[in-house]
C-alpha cells in the first residue's frame, strides 16, 4: 500500500479530530460545530474558506499552479437521530444523536487531505474540498446546488467516497453506472367510519382495508414490474386504533419503494395509488395516497469511475479494488451532484467490526446501528487516497 507519507506522519491528530467529531454529532443542517472546526482547520492551512452553501456547507479552495481544470471532492457532515450504545471515551455526548454512518470520518479524511494539499501543492489547477450539510434525509447536496455551488465554484469532476463495513480495510469497491437505488418514502392513510367492535357491521373498518392494500402492495413487485428490473418496497409502519373494542376511523401505513429505474419508480407509483384507492372503495372506505421521492439513484459516469479505480489500483493493488461492486438498495443524496457533474461515488472497506475498542455496544458495526464506529486505520488510506486522485485529475 502506497500512502502519502506525511499524513501517515499526523494520522493520529485526524485520529483526534475524527474522534471529537463522534463525540458531538450534529443533525442535518444543524452542523454548526463542525462546520466551525471544519472551516477553522482549512484557514489555518491557507485555505481559502466559503460557508453558508445549504445553509451549514463549508467549501474549500485552494489552487496551485496555472491550470485551468478543476476538481470538486465532497464529505458529508451530519449525523443521526439514533441513541448510542457504544460506552468508549469518544462515544456521543448529545444523547440521541451519533454518527452512525461515518460521516465524521469522512469529513476527517478530507480534511487530512486538504492539509496535505495545501502544503505540498502538487498539482496543476483547482481542487474544492467540499463539505456538506444534511446528507441524512435533508438532501444537502441540492441544496448547496441550489445555492450555486457549481457556478460559483466550477467542477469539471466531482467525487464522493463513503465507508463501507464487510469490505477489509485497505480495499475499494467501485461500479460504472448505477451503485445505489433511489430513496422514495410512501405514506397511505385509509378513511373509514369507526364502530363499537362488537357491532362492526355499523362501521368500516379500516383496518381489514389497510391489511388487504398491504398484502396487494407486495403484487407490485412480483407481477406488475419485469423481473429483471430491480426493486424493493418495504412496509414498515402500520399504524391503527388505540383499544381493544373499537373499530378506529382511520389506518396509516408508510414505508421505502427502491429502485434503479424511473419508469420502475413510475409504475410502482401508479400501481401503489390504484390498489390503495380502489381496495378501499370497494369497502366503502376512501385513501389517500403521499409519494414523495427524496433521492434519485447514484449513477457513477464511466470514464470518471474507471479513472478513480485505476488511482486506488496506483495506491493499493489491483486485487484490492473492485471494480463491478454489485449495487446496493440504500440512497445517497451525492446523487444529485452526479446528475449536475460528471463524477463518481465509491465504496472504503471499513472492515468487520474488530477495530471498536473495549467499551462498543453488542450490536454489529453496520451502518445506522448503535454500535457502529468509523475504523480509524481508513483515515491515513482514505486521504491518501483523496491526494493521489487530485495529483492525478489536476496534473
Amino acid at each position: 500500500m502506497h500512502l502519502v507519507e506525511p499524513i501517515t506522519c499526523f494520522a493520529s491528530e485526524l485520529q483526534a479530530v475524527r474522534r471529537d467529531l463522534h463525540a458531538h454529532p450534529e443533525l442535518r443542517y444543524e452542523e454548526t460545530r463542525t462546520s466551525d472546526v471544519v472551516a477553522a482547520r482549512l484557514a489555518g492551512w491557507g485555505i481559502e474558506v466559503h460557508r453558508g452553501l445549504g445553509g451549514t456547507g463549508v467549501v474549500g479552495v485552494l489552487n496551485a499552479g496555472t491550470g485551468t481544470r478543476t476538481l470538486g471532492l465532497r464529505a458529508d457532515m451530519d449525523a443521526l437521530p439514533i441513541e448510542e450504545s457504544n460506552s468508549f471515551a469518544h462515544r456521543s455526548r448529545h444523547p440521541g444523536k451519533m454518527h452512525a454512518c461515518g460521516h465524521d470520518g469522512h469529513t476527517a479524511m478530507l480534511l487530512g487531505a486538504a492539509r496535505h494539499l495545501a502544503a505540498s501543492r502538487n498539482f496543476n489547477g483547482t481542487v474544492h474540498f467540499i463539505f456538506q450539510p444534511a446528507e441524512e434525509g435533508g438532501a444537502g447536496a441540492q441544496k448547496m446546488i441550489d445555492d450555486g455551488l457549481f457556478e460559483r465554484f466550477s467542477c469539471d469532476a466531482v467525487f464522493g467516497m463513503h465507508n463501507w463495513p464487510g469490505l477489509r480495510v485497505g480495499q475499494f469497491a467501485f461500479n460504472p453506472g448505477a451503485l445505489m437505488a433511489s430513496g422514495n418514502l410512501f405514506e397511505i392513510r385509509i378513511k373509514g367510519k369507526g364502530a363499537h367492535a362488537a357491532l362492526p357491521h355499523l362501521g368500516i373498518d379500516p383496518v381489514m382495508v389497510a391489511v388487504q392494500v398491504a398484502q396487494a402492495l407486495q403484487t407490485i413487485i412480483t407481477r406488475a414490474k419485469k423481473p429483471i428490473d430491480a426493486a424493493v418496497l418495504s412496509l414498515t409502519v402500520l399504524r391503527a386504533g388505540d383499544t381493544h373494542n373499537v373499530v378506529p376511523n382511520e389506518a396509516f401505513m408508510s414505508g421505502t419503494v427502491r429502485t434503479f429505474d424511473d419508469r420502475v419508480t413510475d409504475l410502482i407509483e401508479e400501481r401503489m395509488r390504484r390498489i390503495a384507492t380502489m381496495t378501499a372503495e370497494a369497502h366503502g372506505a376512501s385513501a389517500e395516497v403521499n409519494f414523495q421521492r427524496y433521492y434519485p439513484a447514484t449513477i457513477n459516469h464511466p470514464a470518471e469511475t474507471g479513472f478513480a479505480a485505476d488511482v486506488a489500483a496506483e495506491m493499493v493493488g489491483e486485487a484490492n479494488v473492485l471494480r463491478e461492486f454489485e449495487p446496493q438498495m440504500t440512497s445517497e443524496d451525492f446523487s444529485f451532484m452526479l446528475k449536475a457533474r460528471p463524477g463518481a461515488y465509491f465504496f472504503i472497506g471499513n472492515g468487520d467490526g474488530a477495530h471498536r475498542e473495549f467499551g462498543h455496544g453488542i450490536g454489529p458495526c453496520t451502518l445506522h446501528n448503535p454500535s457502529y464506529d468509523f475504523n480509524d486505520e481508513l483515515l491515513p488510506i482514505g486521504a491518501s487516497f483523496w491526494v493521489r486522485l487530485t495529483e492525478k485529475f489536476l496534473a
